[in-house]
C-alpha cells in the first residue's frame, strides 16, 4: 500500500512540474520544497542546491503572489540559498521581493544594482536601508532613485557614500531641502575636506550645509579622522564576516552559471577582495579552508602556482594579488617577486604542480579518514 501511495505522490508531482495540476496544488508544492530546502540548506552540496534551484524557478513560474511572498520569506534569512530563484524572485513584484531585497546576503551588488536600475522606487527604498549599502550600491541609487530612495539612502549610517556619490547627492541637495537635511546629519562627512576633491559645482552646496556658522568643531573633525581609518582598518586584512556572505554570494553565482574570468575581473576592478578569493576557491575546485590558510599565511608561492594553473592573464594576476585578503599587505619587493615568478613558470609546469600537491593532499586526507574510523 505505501507503494501505491508514493507513486501517487510522484505523478502529482509531475503533473505540477509539468503545468497539468490545480493552482493550488502548485502552490502546495512550491512552499513545501522551498520549505524542505530551509531546513537541509547547510546540508547540501552544489549539486543538491542546483536540484532545487532549477525545480523552484520552474515553480516560480506557475504559482500565485501568494506563494511567491511565501517561499520569498523562507529564504531571505538563509546563508546558503539557490541563486537563480532568489534573483527571480528579487526581480519579482515589490510585494515578493521585499523580503529578499531587506534581507538577503544572496544577493550581490551587481544583482542589487540591476534590481535598482530596473525596478520601482519601492524597491530601490528597501534596498536603500539595508543593513550594508556599499558605495557601488548606493551610488546606484541616487542616479536611479527619487526622493523616498535617495533620503533613507542618506539616513542609513551602514551606507558608504564615496566622492562620487557624494557630489551627486551635493546637486541634489541644493534642490531638495530633506537630502539637504539629511546630508547635515551625517557625522563622518568631512565638509572642509570636500574642497577640491570634487568639481566647483558642489562647492556652494558644501559651504551651506557642512559649515553654517564659518568655523571647524576640531571634536568633530577629530571623530570623521577616525571613522575613515576604521573603515580603511576594517577593508585590510581578512575578516570572516565578509569572507561567509562573500562566499555565499559566489555559490549564488555559480548556480546561475556566471561565475567566470570576467566575473573575476569586476571583482578586482572594485576590490572585493574576499569575493576574489571565495571566486577562486570554486575555480580552483579546493575547500575554502585551503584557501584561507594560503591567505593568512602569506603563502604566495601557492597563490602563484594555482593562478598560473588556471591560465589567468598577468594583468589578472597581479590585480588579485593586490585586492585578495593577505593577513598583511604585500610591499613591493614581495609584489616584484611575486610577478617575476609568475612570469617565469609555464601554464603546464603549473598545472603539473597543481595536480601533484591535490593528489598529496587526497591521499593525505583519505589515511587521515582511515586513522579516525579505525579508532572508532
Amino acid at each position: 500500500m505505501s507503494e501505491i501511495i508514493e507513486g501517487e505522490k510522484a505523478f502529482s508531482s509531475f503533473r505540477v512540474l509539468n503545468g497539468d495540476a490545480e493552482t493550488g496544488e502548485r502552490d502546495q508544492l512550491f512552499r513545501n520544497m522551498a520549505q524542505l530546502f530551509a531546513y537541509v540548506s547547510d546540508r547540501c552540496d552544489d549539486d543538491q542546491v542546483a536540484q532545487y534551484d532549477e525545480v523552484l524557478c520552474h515553480l516560480a513560474e506557475l504559482v500565485e503572489v501568494e506563494a511567491r511572498v511565501h517561499v520569498a520569506k523562507l529564504l531571505a534569512p538563509l546563508e546558503r540559498a539557490p541563486g537563480t530563484v532568489v534573483v527571480r524572485l528579487a526581480n519579482d513584484s515589490f510585494e515578493v521581493a521585499r523580503p529578499l531585497l531587506e534581507f538577503s546576503n544572496v544577493l550581490s551588488d551587481d544583482d542589487l544594482i540591476d534590481i535598482i536600475s530596473m525596478r520601482s522606487e519601492a524597491h530601490r527604498t528597501i534596498i536603500a536601508g539595508r543593513e550594508t549599502v556599499p558605495p557601488r550600491v548606493g551610488d546606484a541609487i541616487v542616479d536611479h532613485g527619487g526622493t523616498a530612495s535617495v533620503a533613507r539612502l542618506v539616513r542609513n549610517a551602514a551606507a558608504e557614500l564615496g566622492h562620487v556619490t557624494l557630489e551627486k547627492l551635493l546637486v541634489r541637495a541644493s534642490k531638495d531641502a530633506e537630502i539637504a537635511t539629511d546630508l547635515r546629519g551625517r557625522p563622518e562627512i568631512d565638509w572642509s575636506g570636500l574642497h577640491g576633491k570634487i568639481r566647483v559645482v558642489a562647492d556652494k552646496v558644501i559651504d551651506d550645509l557642512g559649515n553654517t556658522d564659518g568655523t571647524i568643531d576640531p571634536a568633530a573633525a577629530s571623530k570623521v579622522n577616525a571613522v575613515v581609518y576604521n573603515r580603511l582598518r576594517n577593508r585590510a586584512g581578512f575578516s570572516a564576516t565578509e569572507w561567509k556572505v562573500a562566499y555565499n554570494q559566489i555559490k549564488a553565482l555559480s548556480d546561475r552559471r556566471q561565475l567566470d574570468q570576467k566575473a573575476l575581473a569586476r571583482f578586482v576592478r572594485f576590490g572585493y577582495g574576499h569575493h576574489a578569493a571565495a571566486a577562486l576557491t570554486a575555480m580552483l575546485k579546493v575547500g575554502p579552508e585551503v584557501l584561507i590558510k594560503w591567505l593568512a599565511m602569506q603563502d604566495y608561492v601557492a597563490i602563484t602556482v594555482a593562478l598560473k594553473a588556471l591560465g589567468l592573464p598577468s594583468d589578472m594576476f597581479e590585480g588579485l594579488v593586490s585586492v585578495l585578503p593577505w593577513r598583511d599587505l604585500p610591499d613591493d619587493s614581495d609584489l616584484q617577486m611575486i610577478n617575476a615568478r609568475y612570469e617565469a613558470l609555464s601554464v603546464d609546469e603549473a598545472s603539473g604542480i597543481f595536480e601533484l600537491w591535490r593528489a598529496h593532499a587526497f591521499r593525505k586526507r583519505q589515511v587521515t579518514e582511515e586513522r579516525a574510523s579505525s579508532v572508532a
